[in-house]
């Protein structure tokens, strides 16, 4: 990137919104914010905003945090700090801490950005990216930055193309022939079709470009409105769409994706969903691609030794297959298949895991048989536990979903003793 759009990438910031607690993912996030729950392998949630920031060009980036933000901001301490100011690059971490008002957090999306005007105002950019830190997807923000620019819109959204039949559970938008918003409708029961496809709607995907001096004025007019409830979905952008001009910016225009794949972009803000979304990585060609190196996901990658398969005796023989198993594990005389393992995960003899996420630093004891799991961070599974052939046994000490996935907790566990 060089000429015009580097210049205004260079005059771009990157508000990352990384407060929520992400409830429907239940316990997995007891003690850390939803961007903040590992996924892939390696990294976090949140790394996939912050990689297509910084994968565009962006050097400027705030992130607001507030639900049990210290595992979020440790991860982005360790694994963000690159940016360097006498370049003119900056990461901030903006943790509510009442800036504007000392009777209020952040009561809102909107209000997040607002209580923040002065550091933005530091920034002395012409554009602000505001972005959701808790979704899955790659993309190219300086082609929705570069469309907002041309468009001369008040505001653009990023909107997903998705069936009408499944755009119910979403902010949905209508639109023109040239793609200016005409109305925003939440969760609509009969949402409407694209011109072009009416077949097919547009939903909001919670991303936003405005040029800054019009988003400071609106914000900080929100701000003292007491009707309000200080939210872009919900009061800033359904304003604009009647009163102003906003334009509605296509995924599938701007998405970073392997040759021919479908345009990838996943909510994993249910256990089902986080489960079938990692699990999905292990197919032979994933729709997410985590090898490409043209668009790199950036995360605090720890210092640890290969993974290390032992024993092969027998019935006694360490081995994965269709899976992804991360550095400092070892696979100790069992069988690994269709699984994911995050880092320093150790298995012991005779056990099995089958469909399974397992993230950082979990032991699986001996003999131990696990199907279609999800284990939190820092488990240690006892000896012989069988989890995934009796759901109705398994939920009178776990947490057991819709579609058969089994959270496994300590907490849990130990309650088991």
């Amino acid at each position: 990137m060089s000429g015009p759009s580097q210049r205004m990438m260079g005059r771009t910031m990157a508000f990352v919104l990384a407060g929520g607690r992400g409830s429907r993912l239940k316990e997995m996030t007891d003690r850390r914010a939803k961007p903040a729950v590992h996924f892939g392998g390696k990294t976090r949630i949140v790394d996939f905003a912050l990689s297509n920031a910084l994968n565009s060009g962006i050097r400027k980036m705030a992130i607001a945090t507030q639900y049990k933000a210290h595992s979020l901001i440790r991860h982005c301490q360790r694994g963000w700090s690159f940016f360097r100011a006498e370049r003119n690059e900056y990461l901030d971490i903006l943790p509510a801490s009442q800036r504007m008002d000392e009777g209020n957090w952040y009561r809102g999306t909107a209000d997040a950005v607002a209580q923040n005007v002065d550091i933005i105002d530091s920034y002395d950019v012409d554009h602000v990216l505001i972005l959701a830190g808790d979704h899955i997807y790659k993309m190219d923000y300086e082609v929705m930055v570069r469309q907002h620019v041309e468009s001369g819109a008040d505001v653009t959204v990023g909107c997903l193309t998705v069936p009408r039949g499944e755009a119910s559970a979403f902010g949905v938008m209508a639109v023109d022939d040239s793609d200016r918003i005409t109305s925003f409708l939440e969760k609509p029961a009969d949402p409407p079709g694209m011109p072009d496809d009416p077949d097919s709607t547009l939903a909001s995907m919670g991303i936003y470009v405005f040029s800054w001096k019009f988003l400071r004025e609106l914000l900080l007019r929100d701000y003292a409105d007491e009707r309000s409830s200080h939210d872009f979905g919900h009061d800033i952008i359904p304003a604009l769409v009647e009163q102003g001009r906003a334009q509605a910016h296509r995924f599938t225009d701007s998405c970073v994706r392997a040759g021919g794949a479908e345009a990838y972009w996943r909510d994993v803000g249910t256990v089902d969903a986080y489960w079938k979304a990692n699990i999905d990585l292990t197919n032979f060609t994933p729709e997410l691609d985590l090898y490409d190196t043209s668009w790199p996901i950036w995360t605090y990658s720890e210092s640890v030794p290969p993974a290390k398969f032992i024993h092969d005796e027998g019935d006694r023989r360490g081995f994965a297959i269709s899976s992804m198993v991360s550095g400092g594990c070892i696979i100790s005389g069992s069988e690994v298949r269709e699984s994911l393992l995050f880092t320093n995960v150790r298995t012991h003899s005779f056990s099995a895991l089958t469909r399974a996420v397992v993230l950082p630093d979990v032991q699986i004891g001996r003999k131990a048989q696990l199907t279609d799991v999800v284990i939190d961070r820092g488990v240690v599974i006892p000896d012989g536990l069988v989890v995934g052939e009796d759901h109705a046994a398994d939920a009178e000490h776990f947490r057991v979903t819709d579609a058969g996935v089994t959270l496994i907790t300590q907490e849990m566990l130990d309650r088991m003793s």
